[in-house]
């Protein structure tokens, strides 16, 4: 091998001293590492167990609050009027990414931003919803979790006439003002025609007309009810629950907290799990991933919850099949 002259060796040597310094110098312009800031919009209290299991699931990914997260939390305690400026605050904190937990947060992020990237969770039906432009595809800067809000009403009224045997006709508690809960009493008008029931729909806008949707169950003589998904119902669940049990009325829901409210049973997506695995699609968009190529995802586990206390105080003794496929009873 040829040997390098004094002169060819001492330009290698500069050139390499150059390349050092020039990296170097790269490497101190570089930032610290980026610390994600994630809004999260949320239209009722903040819940401990959905929160915890959002929480739970970042940091199974290597997210540390305090070190390289920051969430910003805003809940409208019920008062839905307040999260178009909640959302609009979460935009102006330039967050990285808003998670919006039920369909009146996801209006309402998307109302406040269009390019800042939105998960959600809890959406029945997204694309009636106007969130997104398909499953598949979204199209948009929102993606996120459905809860098969129409799919999963026909097994809500199986499990209701399993749990009450003799039941003939059943009300069923919606929102009309939702876009995405009328689809969803068509397809529990069809459960309904399968198992022989009579449905009485009873459509209910605001937390006033509540108690007069329950007086018409009792004076048309249903046997039990069935709650449709709704922001609105789901807000004011304790004083719906209350007003099932002054009219001594069987009720099935899609949450556990009605469930843990007082409520009969519930029947739906589990929400620690789905909350969980929303962390999931929150670090793909972190890392890059755009919404609009992000497929909207599906609940992959259901849980069924029994309060045994609530089915004694109205005289009902559920079934041991029933009691059997149970996940959690209350008593």
């Amino acid at each position: 091998m040829a040997q390098l002259s004094p002169k060819t060796r001492k330009v290698l040597a500069l050139i390499v001293t150059l390349a050092l310094a020039a990296s170097a110098r790269a490497v101190a312009a570089q930032p610290a590492g980026k610390v994600a800031r994630i809004g999260y919009l949320e239209p009722g209290s903040l819940a401990a167990h959905p929160r915890e299991a959002f929480e739970q699931g970042l940091r199974e990914l290597g997210y540390v609050e305090g070190q390289n997260l920051v969430i910003e939390y805003r809940a409208a305690e019920g008062k839905g009027e307040r999260l178009p400026a909640l959302a609009a605050e979460l935009v102006r904190l330039k967050v990285d990414v808003i998670f919006a937990v039920s369909p009146s947060a996801i209006r309402a992020a998307m109302t406040a931003t269009r390019t800042t990237p939105i998960v959600f969770a809890g959406a029945a039906d997204p694309v009636a919803s106007g969130f997104v432009a398909s499953l598949a595809r979204p199209g948009g800067n929102a993606t996120g979790f459905t809860l098969l809000g129409s799919e999963l009403s026909g097994k809500r009224l199986e499990l209701l006439r399993e749990a009450v045997p003799a039941v003939a006709k059943v009300a069923v508690l919606w929102n009309p003002d939702n876009p995405a809960a009328r689809a969803m009493v068509k397809d529990t008008e069809a459960g309904a025609r399968a198992l022989r029931l009579e449905l009485q729909p009873l459509g209910v806008r605001t937390p006033a007309e509540l108690e007069g949707a329950f007086s018409a169950m009792v004076r048309e003589r249903a046997g039990a009810f069935l709650v449709v998904p709704d922001p609105m119902l789901h807000s004011h669940k304790k004083r719906l629950v209350d007003l099932a049990a002054k009219a001594r009325l069987p009720g099935i829901y899609y949450a556990k907290d009605y469930v843990e409210a007082g409520g009969l049973m519930a029947y739906g997506a589990s929400f620690p799990d789905l909350f969980r695995r929303t962390a999931t699609l929150v670090d793909k968009i972190l890392r890059g991933a755009r919404p609009a190529d992000l497929p909207v995802e599906q609940p992959t586990k259901f849980e069924l919850v029994i309060n045994l206390k609530t089915a004694k105080a109205l005289g009902l003794t559920i079934p041991p099949l029933v009691l059997a496929r149970a996940d959690e009873v209350l008593e």
